[in-house]
């Protein structure tokens, strides 16, 4: 892993992760302020001391303070010094001023609710900048460093491989959306590798997919938070080998189905049915016979227009699922059904008669019955009479009194809507799960409904803060104590710092033998009608010893309050034992079995009519006890991996864009134990590595590494085996601390401190030892690099030799072969030359005797001699010829059409070579020593063939003259070859 802190802290079982201040902090954050009272999370009223909260601040905060205008560059809240509420508030609150949301906490980041959206904080440019950081730890806050450190453990296979990242908060303190950024982070890391493309793909869309879809059947409209999630849920997200994301699963806990029937003031129903009523088409509308002018008793606050009230977004998310059309249209038939449902109102009626309805609910009956696909008649009578049982075949018909005709119409809407969810739930599962043998570990997302404190709290309240207690419990054990316990174990000299431990409020809650959750289930397993006041005697009298309990002698309602780690909730007995046994009359299970729906039909198919009303009130499976099993495997499956925890802060209680309220936060801080998590973060040794894990990557600062066999034979190892390897921890770190300049003045029990089986170090620590260990390694990589390159430059060189060789060898084979080639072919070319020379020889001897025959016939006939001055003068003019003449001069006898008119430029020597050439002559040539124009071309040349007059001796045979410029003489303005010899004999 690229990350050094996640190569160290997690080789030790027993290692958190954290940050830390350098040793002067360190020392002086030692003194910790006790904590404020608290505030009452019911009422929001603040005790007296609370109320000066302002000018208390600037008192505590005065002596931190040295620039106030820097508060805002704490990115880690164990910088502070010294480290008290109104300190971390103040850090707090500077930074949300400058639109800083993150800020690290020791273990644990700090977020702070915007209200408004911060796009660029989430795209996905940022993903991939702290996904490709060599150490995301350098960046800013951010949740994607929490990802990113649990992405890299599963990466490394750090033990416990499987992670968990766990998001806690007040309702509207921003889990949800926390939780939609990690799963969109994961979902775009998993892309990064081309390997099972499409697959990875359509993991990604369904696992994004799956949010709208839960939240707009499992999120509500509230008093604190308009997308508030009323239902808990655990997402694994699972990875193969190769950390590709190839499956998810969704573990629901908890759905607040009391909501379909029922909504508090200014709150309102899920976000599912808003959107049908505000979205549908008008065919829709007429298929879920919900006309515009139509208002819903179950939708209260319809004119309120929220972000979520988007159909299309949920319809298109089913369809990237997988739910076909059929289906849709099923699902939501069956909320139409719900909803008119709700419309339907009873009039009191005689005790033996059932109860009346009037014209209108019995139209809204019609039109659920249509809906729902059931009779009407059938509907009508199970919900207004009700069966009872004398054996097991006698059954007696009683009417229902209008409390229980109303009790009974919300039982069939909260137990319709609670299937439909689940089988969305699973469906969801079956479309993203993937086999168990395909996938190897995984990171899981746990988003749970957040501390809730209304005005009338009752068992739903219950369980969700019941929830919130685990949570934070196992948050003090996972930390704050099992880190202490570790520093007496491994022999530190530890103060120990107070926290806030919420055991005696579990035990409260889920303890045995006696607890609300027990006497609550015994007094539901009882055949006896319900009865609030005698339960509530009940408990006072049995948990009157536990302080965490207490109720308030003035209210005439049967109530307790329980004493939470985030305040005092008052909780109202009145129902509380009905919805704890949540019975479900078996005559509603059966007219739901007979729909001629075949998804209705199918969600009620399992259902045991009979088991529910013949199964002994001791074997009664409650609310409490399937909440408590369910969250006690949630519990496990924390327990079994490597958390990482997120607190979401809620700044202001009515939700307005950076507003930030200090006695609001404050209360938040101390609840959840921020101000002792980062007091233990900076006082202590936040790193802690085993010892062979130390020597592993540290001992090459000496050159000291133990062999392997002697690390593997010490894990798990006693102390005196241990011993051994002190000796070479404490040498390194001597080592260390001696070739540093930095923190000479230090103690350095203040840095690092060497337990019985493990080093603890601080940050600043930490940091020297990976500067030095970068050293040696830059060191020793450049002897290395030397040594390969003296290696690589000496293979060259004879790689450069062998090529030369190779080289030459080739090219003097290749001459060779070429100057082979030549001489054959000189040799071919002399035998042609010596063969071509002999035949011109003798048609050269032939034409020499022909030659003197000319010759003779030249002086025969009578040559006027050459005028004197035209001699002297150097040129000499023939006059025309009217007729052909014949032309003697050899060796080209030419008859020529009209006597050519030639002026001829000549020196005192060469004339007769002059006048041999001039006959063979076709266009005017230039010499150095003399000129020819002749008029040639214009007078024309006539045929040899032609009719010469007079006697004309013509030579037929074929002249060697072509041949002569193949031997050029030494004289190259004279003729040579053939042509001189022949001119010479002229």
């Amino acid at each position: 892993m690229a990350n050094v802190k996640q190569k160290l802290l997690f080789r030790s079982k027993n290692g958190v992760c954290g940050d830390s201040v350098d040793g002067t902090a360190a020392a002086k954050s030692m003194s910790f302020e006790k904590r404020h009272g608290k505030v009452n999370a019911g009422n929001g009223q603040v005790p007296g001391r609370r109320k000066s909260l302002n000018d208390s601040l600037e008192g505590d905060v005065r002596d931190f303070l040295v620039n106030e205008s820097e508060l805002h560059t704490y990115d880690d809240l164990t910088k502070v010094n010294p480290v008290t509420p109104t300190t971390v508030l103040k850090c707090l609150q500077a930074r949300y001023s400058a639109r800083v949301f993150y800020t690290h906490a020791g273990c644990t980041l700090v977020a702070l609710n915007p209200f408004q959206p911060i796009p660029h904080l989430y795209s996905l440019d940022m993903m991939r900048e702290y996904h490709s950081a060599p150490q995301p730890q350098e960046f800013k806050p951010h949740i994607f460093i929490v990802a990113e450190e649990a992405y890299r453990n599963v990466q490394g296979q750090v033990e416990p491989v499987n992670q968990s990242l766990v998001v806690s908060g007040e309702s509207g303190a921003g889990k949800t959306w926390t939780s939609r950024c990690l799963m969109k982070y994961y979902a775009t890391v998993a892309v990064s590798s081309q390997k099972c493309q499409d697959t990875v793909e359509r993991i990604e869309r369904r696992v994004l997919d799956s949010n709208p879809v839960m939240e707009a059947f499992g999120n509500a409209c509230t008093l604190r938070n308009n997308n508030s999630s009323r239902f808990g849920k655990y997402i694994q997200l699972q990875l193969n080998s190769s950390q590709l994301l190839v499956g998810a699963s969704v573990q629901t806990y908890l759905l607040e189905k009391t909501r379909v029937a029922f909504q508090a003031p200014d709150e309102r129903n899920f976000h599912i049915f808003y959107q049908m009523m505000k979205g549908a088409t008008e065919k829709q509308r007429q298929e879920w016979e919900m006309p515009h002018d139509q208002k819903f008793t179950w939708l209260p606050n319809a004119d309120k227009t929220l972000e979520e009230d988007n159909l299309q977004e949920t319809v298109d998310a089913m369809i990237s699922l997988g739910i076909e059309t059929d289906k849709r249209a099923q699902i939501f038939r069956i909320l139409a059904g719900i909803l008119q449902l709700g419309n339907v109102n009873f009039s009191p009626a005689l005790e033996s008669q059932p109860c009346d309805l009037d014209e209108q609910s019995k139209d809204f009956l019609k039109k659920t019955a249509s809906l729902l696909q059931v009779p009407a008649e059938e509907l009508q009578e199970c919900v207004t009479v009700r069966a009872l049982r004398a054996g097991k075949q006698n059954v007696l018909l009683k009417p229902c009194s209008q409390s229980e005709c109303i009790i009974r119409r919300d039982c069939l809407a909260k137990v319709i809507y609670a299937q439909l969810f689940e089988w969305l739930v699973t469906f969801i599962n079956n479309s993203m799960c993937s086999d168990n043998s395909k996938w190897s570990n995984f990171i899981g997302l746990l988003d749970v409904y957040g501390f809730e404190c209304f005005l009338l709290n009752n068992l739903e309240q219950l369980c969700i803060n019941y929830a919130n207690e685990k949570l934070q419990q196992h948050f003090v054990a996972h930390y704050l104590k099992a880190q202490q316990e570790e520093y007496v174990t491994e022999g530190l000299k530890w103060s120990f710092v107070s926290y806030q431990d919420n055991q005696s409020c579990l035990d409260l809650i889920e303890g045995s033998p006696t607890s609300i959750f027990s006497l609550l289930n015994e007094e539901c397993r009882l055949n006896r009608a319900s009865d609030a006041k005698q339960f509530r005697v009940r408990l006072e009298k049995e948990l009157s010893g536990n302080n965490r309990m207490s109720w308030d002698k003035f209210s005439k309602q049967p109530h307790f309050i329980v004493a939470h780690y985030a305040g005092n909730v008052s909780y109202q007995i009145e129902g509380m034992m009905e919805k704890n046994k949540d019975p479900v009359p078996p005559e509603l299970l059966s007219l739901l079995q007979k729909s001629e729906d075949p998804l209705l039909q199918s969600l009620f198919a399992a259902s045991d009519t009979e088991g529910n009303s013949s199964r002994p009130h001791s074997k009664v499976v409650t609310v409490v006890s399937k909440f408590k099993n369910s969250l006690e495997c949630l519990m496990k499956i924390l327990h079994s991996t490597t958390p990482h925890y997120t607190r979401c802060i809620k700044p202001n209680p009515d939700c307005r864009p950076l507003t930030f309220r200090k006695e609001e936060v404050i209360t938040q801080l101390e609840a959840c134990g921020i101000v002792e998590t980062i007091h233990i973060s900076a006082a202590g040794f936040p790193i802690r590595v085993a010892y062979d894990s130390f020597l592993q990557r540290y001992g090459l600062i000496i050159n000291t590494r133990l062999p392997q066999a002697q690390l593997n034979n010490n894990e798990g190892s006693e102390g005196g085996e241990e011993d051994s390897l002190g000796p070479a921890v404490q040498a390194i770190l001597n080592t260390v601390q001696k070739n540093s300049n930095r923190f000479t003045n230090l103690n350095n029990n203040l840095m690092v401190h060497c337990g019985k089986t493990k080093v603890f170090l601080t940050h600043a620590m930490l940091e020297l030892l990976e500067e030095q260990r970068d050293r040696v390694r830059s060191q020793k990589a450049f002897s290395i690099q030397c040594c390969w390159r003296r290696h690589q430059r000496h293979q060259r060189a004879i790689r450069t030799q062998s090529a030369t060789r190779i080289q030459a060898v080739v090219r003097a084979w290749l001459v060779r072969r070429e100057v082979r080639s030549w001489h054959k072919a000189a040799s071919v070319i002399q035998a042609r030359w010596r063969s071509w020379r002999s035949q011109m020889d003798a048609l050269a001897d032939a034409e020499l005797d022909d030659a003197e025959d000319l010759q003779e016939e030249e002086e025969i006939c009578s040559v006027p001699p050459l005028d004197p001055l035209l001699k002297e003068r150097g040129s000499v003019q023939l006059s025309s010829i009217p007729e052909p003449v014949t032309v003697r001069s050899w060796p080209l006898g030419l008859a020529m059409a009209h006597a050519p008119n030639i002026t001829v430029a000549f020196t005192a020597t060469g004339f007769q070579k002059v006048m041999s050439l001039m006959a063979t002559l076709k266009i005017p040539f230039r010499h150095g020593e003399y000129k020819v124009e002749t008029n040639q071309f214009d007078q024309g040349v006539a045929s040899i063939r032609a009719q010469p007059r007079g006697s004309v001796k013509l030579h037929m045979r074929r002249s060697p003259l072509r041949y002569a410029d193949m031997h050029p003489g030494s004289d190259p303005d004279g003729v040579t070859g053939l042509n001189q010899i022949l001119l010479d004999s002229v």
